[in-house]
């Protein structure tokens, strides 16, 4: 990557090297430069810095007496068998 000030060129990055050095990388990001995420030759993602007028999605705590997830009712079963490894098959087939 080379940054001048007037001047940017993004970095690339194939997986297994993002993650091996993930917070490296990151700093980069962090310093104003773009990464593009490569998988085998093909680029997939781009890590970008986040820009300043980006607001934080809104969080509240739960209400005093909220039940946990995992307390929460689940939905009712469908009532058919749905064999995942069929439609997974199917899928790749299309492709």
């Amino acid at each position: 990557m080379t940054i001048y000030s007037h001047d940017v060129t993004n970095k690339t990055v194939r997986i297994a090297a993002l993650k091996a050095k993930l917070s490296e990388h990151l700093r980069t990001v962090q310093r104003g430069a773009r990464i593009t995420v490569l998988d085998r030759d093909t680029p997939i993602a781009e890590i970008v810095p986040v820009q300043a007028s980006v607001q934080p999605l809104p969080s509240q705590a739960p209400q005093p007496g909220a039940r946990a997830w995992k307390d929460l009712p689940r939905p009712a079963p469908l009532g058919r068998y749905i064999d995942v490894v069929a439609l997974l098959r199917e899928d790749r087939d299309r492709r």
